[in-house]
């Protein structure tokens, strides 16, 4: 079943939204700075490309004090704007019942968009 929310994801939507986070995240990694940040953008973008039969796993390190720095700075940075798109998609997708599997799938991504640091999507 995840198979076929996948592909269906892939069709509306999922497939710009992916390469979307993966060519930010290039973009990102032209800077020093910005590199761990691309490299998170990019993970998102793959995760962002099949999230169905997948669920969000801490890192064993996810606590640590560099980790909170990086998610404070990607909150206040594009983590907010990331989850409240993820938001408003999943709360439409909501409206229907065919939608409910798309909008779990949003809600899902919206807590890794606000805090990806230490998270991952397996």
């Amino acid at each position: 079943m995840s198979l076929l929310g996948n592909i269906i994801w892939l069709i509306f939507g999922g497939f710009l939204t992916g390469v979307g986070y993966i060519i930010g995240g290039l973009t990102l990694c032209l800077t020093i700075i910005g590199i761990p940040f691309g490299i998170k953008a990019m993970q998102l973008g793959w995760s962002t490309l099949f999230p169905f039969g997948k669920q969000i796993v801490e890192v064993p390190n996810a606590n640590s004090p560099l980790t909170m720095i990086f998610n404070i700075l990607w909150l206040l940075v594009v983590g907010w704007g990331i989850a409240l798109n993820h938001l408003i998609w999943g709360l439409i997708l909501a409206i229907t019942i065919i939608g409910l599997p798309f909008a779990r799938q949003h809600f899902k991504l919206m807590i890794l968009g606000l805090l990806p640091f230490g998270r991952r999507l397996e």
